[in-house]
């Protein structure tokens, strides 16, 4: 990644969420709040003038699920539901409020400490995500400009009002793709460490271990190919003592990346199955009792879910607080969820389907061995390089297993931010059909030295310009990009349904 790249990521990382701030701040003084039944935090206080400000500035950014993690982050783990939300992004934030804004308690309330804490550390993080989706790219893609632009295209993505609001998806999101940029540069135990905060972040972190396995079974087909000449009167025990090690090491990895979440589950079955003590407050309890919400109680009936032979308290809570399960979201009245979420499912399965037909025998062989012809080099251009290398393979398969997972089990609105936060494929594909099909001498000169006010020219910046040259398909791309930005912003920050 070149000096030029990085500057160019970062100024328009960091433009963007200045940017998504100060409309957050202007939707949310003009637009009334939808009165949504949703969880709220209790009022306890009257707000000092420094918690007003706050709430003008950063209020928006505190809706639905943020309620549950500013909840956490001030209370601890009290109501059943708060379990279906994992500790390390409400832990960051209490640590951040504690600590380099505790000096701030003279003006500020916790609560509002930990809000602020939120916007600042969702803002470093999504900024430091932009540059590793970039490195990642470049790793995987082999092409600088596709890189390039796939990292521009994140910084406006569909969902980018959940990577500043209290939400998980950032921090995710950076520990998800900085363990993928690990196993990529040959560092599978360092990818380990980071795929394990990615689970103590977000359930779905556990998928990636499959990356672990992957990459390892790739290196045990690699031990085998008669083109190594690995001779020797010893050479079968070294195949085996190779081999063992990458078992060894893909059962302890995921031991390791899974181990958060069941320590977790661990927690919550201590909690309420076998009625830990807990000093909560009495008008937290008041809130309980009127809000018909579960407390660890050693007088009340222990939990129907204690008794179940996986006493899994996650899935209790998405099956009973928020009924997900299969296709039970497939109601007439959720039609317009639906077509919230019909854009990144046609993403995500055109780009299936588009890298399909470019490599079906590599497709047909898992990946795990490449086609050699004789009289032929290995590979060609296309496989070696961009959106059909060889490379993109597994992160294909990884999205579109979360996108049917998604489309079966979920609620199928939170789609958009669930794939958003977990794949580079959205960018990576998105950036691609805007490779294709934008007019060529767009794509061919980067332009990173002019600027456009304060907004660098780059790729996407020259797109945006020309958008009467641009085809329809490209049209369609960065309309979609920037409509769900602007909307979420718009929808989300005044309490209103969004994804």
């Amino acid at each position: 990644m070149s000096a030029a790249d990085l500057q160019l990521v970062v100024h328009f990382a960091f433009l963007s969420r200045i940017v998504a701030i100060s409309f957050q701040v202007v939707f949310n003084s003009l637009v009334p709040d939808h009165r949504a039944d949703a969880f709220r935090m209790p009022q306890l206080h009257s707000p000092s003038t420094g918690d007003v400000l706050l709430e003008i500035l950063f209020g928006g950014f505190s809706r639905w699920d943020a309620q549950h993690f500013l909840f956490i982050a001030e209370f601890g783990y009290i109501y059943e539901q708060n379990f279906a939300f994992l500790p390390l992004f409400p832990a960051s934030i209490r640590a951040m409020a504690d600590t380099l804004l505790g000096p701030l308690e003279l003006w500020l309330s916790l609560r509002s400490r930990l809000l602020l804490a939120s916007v600042l550390l969702n803002t470093i993080i999504f900024v430091l995500s932009a540059v590793v989706l970039n490195q990642l790219s470049v790793a995987v893609l082999r092409d600088h400009r596709l890189a390039s632009l796939a990292s521009l295209l994140f910084c406006l993505n569909p969902a980018s009002v959940f990577m500043s609001a209290a939400y998980s998806e950032s921090i995710f999101l950076l520990l998800t793709l900085s363990g993928m940029l690990l196993l990529e540069k040959g560092r599978p135990l360092a990818s380990c460490i980071l795929f394990a905060l990615a689970t103590a972040a977000r359930s779905n972190g556990i998928v990636n271990a499959g990356f672990l396995f992957y990459s390892q079974l790739k290196q045990c087909i690699l031990y085998l190919r008669p083109e190594l000449k690995i001779t020797g009167k010893d050479w079968h025990k070294l195949w085996l003592c190779l081999i063992l090690r990458s078992v060894l090491l893909v059962t302890a990895g995921s031991v390791v990346i899974i181990l958060p979440f069941v320590l977790f589950q661990y927690y919550g079955y201590l909690t309420f199955c076998r009625s830990a003590v807990l000093t909560i407050p009495q008008h937290l309890l008041l809130l309980a009792k009127e809000k018909g919400f579960r407390v660890p109680n050693k007088d009340s009936v222990v939990p129907s879910w204690c008794h179940h032979h996986y006493p899994f308290i996650y899935s209790y809570i998405q099956d009973t607080y928020w009924n997900v399960g299969f296709m039970r979201y497939y109601q007439l009245q959720q039609l317009p969820n639906f077509l919230l979420a019909f854009p990144m499912i046609v993403l995500g399965m055109w780009a299936a389907w588009k890298y399909l037909l470019a490599e079906p025998w590599y497709c047909m062989h898992l990946g795990l061995v490449n086609k050699k012809l004789k009289g032929e080099r290995e590979g060609n251009e296309k496989a070696q390089s961009g959106f059909h290398s060889h490379g993109v393979f597994v992160y294909v398969v990884h999205a579109t297993a979360l996108l049917v997972f998604g489309i079966c089990f979920m609620h199928i609105q939170v789609i958009t931010r669930f794939l958003a936060s977990a794949s580079p494929v959205l960018y990576w594909f998105s950036a691609y059909l805007l490779q294709e099909t934008g007019p060529r001498h767009l794509m061919q000169d980067s332009g990173t030295s002019a600027y456009l006010w304060i907004i660098p020219r780059n790729t996407l910046t020259a797109l945006l310009q020309d958008w009467r040259r641009c085809s329809l398909t490209a049209r369609c791309v960065l309309g979609y990009f920037l409509l769900y930005w602007l909307l979420g912003l718009a929808l989300h920050c005044n309490f209103f349904p969004w994804t």
